[in-house]
């Protein structure tokens, strides 16, 4: 296999934050109508997770978010028949907290509301999730799972490329 045809998942990050038994959600315009999804997008070139995870959760949520540990690793695939796309999500997910809305900061394009849910709504609502991940992360939140935030890291290279003659 030649690395044009090398399969490459495509790289996402996910704040997943709970405040009194509740979970931030954030609910967006997507190609199959209004779905619900964790404050998420994707890794950027030259950026960290944690760099990404903190962009895409003030973007979406206009909220800051402060990640306190990596909650896990997923992998998702999605399939749209009718766009012939075929793609298999990354996921690096980060628990954390949010500080308060931030006053006249606009929501990312698609993003209509944030919203807090709890298990029980997250599980009720499930044919309305992005992904099926929206639920794992909050379900393995509340279950407690827990990694140091280096678990994941970046080396300098990422800023500033090796090069190689």
């Amino acid at each position: 296999m030649t690395n044009h045809e090398r399969w490459k998942p495509s790289v996402t990050v996910a704040a997943v934050v709970e405040r009194d038994g509740r979970y931030l959600l954030v609910e967006e315009e997507t190609p199959e109508g209004l779905m619900l999804n964790n404050p998420a997008g994707h890794l950027d070139p030259g950026e960290t997770p944690l760099q990404a995870v903190v962009r895409e959760a003030l973007e979406e949520t206009a909220r800051a978010f402060t990640p306190e540990f990596f909650l896990g690793c997923y992998l998702a695939r999605f399939q749209r028949p009718a766009r012939q796309e075929d793609v298999t999500y990354l996921r690096l997910a980060f628990g954390g907290t949010v500080g308060k809305e931030i006053a006249g900061r606009v929501l990312d394009q698609g993003i209509v509301r944030t919203l807090w849910l709890s298990l029980d709504e997250l599980r009720a609502t499930a044919a309305r999730h992005r992904s099926p991940l929206v639920l794992r992360c909050c379900e393995d939140h509340a279950a407690g799972r827990r990694l140091p935030l280096d678990t994941i890291q970046a080396d300098a290279t990422l800023f500033a490329p090796q090069v190689k003659d």
